[in-house]
């Protein structure tokens, strides 16, 4: 393909040298450069990429695009300066790989808890209903049924443009794409042809990244105001941000709720370990998922569903026999002691709170609620005093350990953590900085009938300590415990 085609719809402000010359690859990592490659030099958080320019035209690098043109140019290779290269390398991305967002139906789904959920959902429910499907999410990547390794969230445009022209050259219809919050504001989604998106929820989560609430609700915003006219937007009308995200888009306007008066109504009827009955739209439907929270996800998903031209009946039917998702209030009672283990991948205080309050609003409280939850390392610290609070004032026993400590030292989060609980909550306390042995002090602690809710890290199946990602996973290891002491 030529340069010159690639930088379509890119908003250059200066060229040296000629564009009319064939490339090979886009790369904006200078360790991947080859033969006629082109370099996008990206400011990112800790390394600017300015600095590898003149390493990946030694490696073989014919243009480079910049925001800001080097002094020491070298001759026959292409300078293109742009204000922003992070939006560049999205537009480059699309039209490097076709645009493959435009021949299948994308759908973006944000907002702080229940990306992942709906996401996975969707995918299954039109799997269920006979069509192609593709899904771009946090627990992994598939192309209808081949199944990928996921990095990120959201992944960088080139990942996400190539797995889409993957779903392209496979006849995909559909393809569900969770939207994160750092995805928007980094440009990762930009040049993308959405034909919807939704809206699930927005709660404290990132301040490390985005500094405070107002610039992340503005992000997330930014995603639907970007909508075409020709898409949907699905938002939840219960959530006070949920109108936020309508106010200046495109999109034809829709919304769902549990408590409002809108588009697609869920009312919860039954609330129980063996699922949710819930009336949407008039029409009675069993679940097989829990929680106020899976009730607000099911209603997203019907009302995508649709939004998409799938016939309520038809979408009900699928949506009743649709199993929950990994790591997302996973759960299992032993057989002899009768012993409830859940795993879920809470790591905000609200989707913390949520799943707290979803056990206690179905137990008998006549057993004990033993919660075990850290927080992650080099992330947004303000909220783990947050968690600290809603862990011991709403379960009975708790025990703060290790989430994915990363570079930080695993004590001081702890401590950071310990320090919102109030002080009528601090005797349910207890800290082990391991997380395995944290794990094994809550079987140890379970008498029958009890429920030990291991919260944080879901689905993930590593711990990540000082750059290293050690094999681990909470359902494995509860698990194994569990059955051991009940032999």
């Amino acid at each position: 393909m030529l340069l010159k085609e690639i930088l379509y719809k890119v908003n250059i402000e200066s060229v040296v040298g000629s564009t009319d010359k064939k490339v090979q690859s886009i790369v904006f990592d200078s360790r991947k450069v080859e033969l006629n490659s082109v370099f996008v030099a990206i400011t990112g958080v800790a390394i600017d990429g300015h600095k590898f320019i003149k390493n990946a035209i030694e490696l073989g690098a014919t243009a480079v695009v910049v925001e800001k043109l080097p002094e020491d140019q070298i001759e026959n290779v292409t300078y293109i300066q742009v204000p922003s290269t992070k939006k560049a390398l999205a537009f480059m991305a699309a039209n490097f790989y076709g645009n493959p967002s435009k021949d299948l139906k994308l759908v973006g789904i944000t907002g702080t808890n229940g990306k992942t959920t709906c996401t996975s959902l969707l995918y299954r429910l039109f799997k269920s209903c006979g069509f192609k499907s593709g899904l771009i999410s946090t627990v992994h990547i598939l192309v209808d049924t081949t199944e990928y390794k996921a990095t990120h969230t959201t992944p960088d445009p080139l990942t996400i443009n190539h797995y889409l022209a993957e779903m392209r050259d496979a006849g995909v219809d559909y393809c569900f794409m969770e939207v994160s919050s750092h995805g928007i504001h980094q440009e990762r989604t930009t040049g993308l042809h959405f034909a919807g998106g939704i809206f699930t929820n927005l709660s404290h989560d990132h301040l490390d990244y985005h500094k405070t609430f107002a610039e992340y609700r503005d992000v997330k915003k930014r995603f639907f105001d970007e909508l075409p006219a020709s898409a949907f937007a699905l938002t939840n009308k219960d959530d006070k941000n949920g109108d936020v995200m309508l106010q200046n888009t495109k999109a034809v306007k829709r919304g769902y709720a549990l408590k409002s008066f809108t588009d697609y109504r869920a009312h919860i009827i039954e609330n129980q370990f063996g699922g949710l009955l819930l009336k949407i739209n008039d029409q009675e439907v069993w679940c097989k998922m829990i929680g106020q929270f899976n009730a607000y996800n099911i209603a997203a998903i019907y009302g995508c569903a649709v939004e998409l031209g799938l016939e309520p009946i038809e979408v009900l039917e699928k949506i009743s026999q649709l199993e929950g998702v990994s790591g997302r209030f996973q759960y299992f009672t032993t057989a002899e002691d009768k012993i409830t283990a859940i795993v879920d991948y809470a790591h905000t205080p609200d989707a913390l709170k949520n799943v707290i309050e979803t056990i206690n609003a179905i137990r008998t409280k006549n057993e004990t609620l033993i919660t075990v939850v850290g927080c992650g390392g080099d992330r947004d610290a303000t909220k783990r005093p947050k968690m600290g609070m809603i862990a011991a004032s709403l379960s009975d026993k708790v025990i703060f350990t290790s989430d994915n400590p990363r570079t930080e030292d695993p004590q001081a989060i702890l401590d950071d953590i310990e320090a919102g609980v109030e002080p009528q909550d601090f005797k349910k306390t207890v800290t082990v900085v391991d997380r395995k042995q944290a794990i094994k002090t809550a079987a140890v602690m379970a008498q029958p009938n009890d429920i030990i809710l291991i919260a944080g890290k879901g689905h993930e199946t590593y711990q990540e300590i000082n750059g290293v990602r050690n094999d681990f996973d909470d359902r494995e290891i509860i698990a194994s415990l569990l059955n051991k002491l009940n032999k």
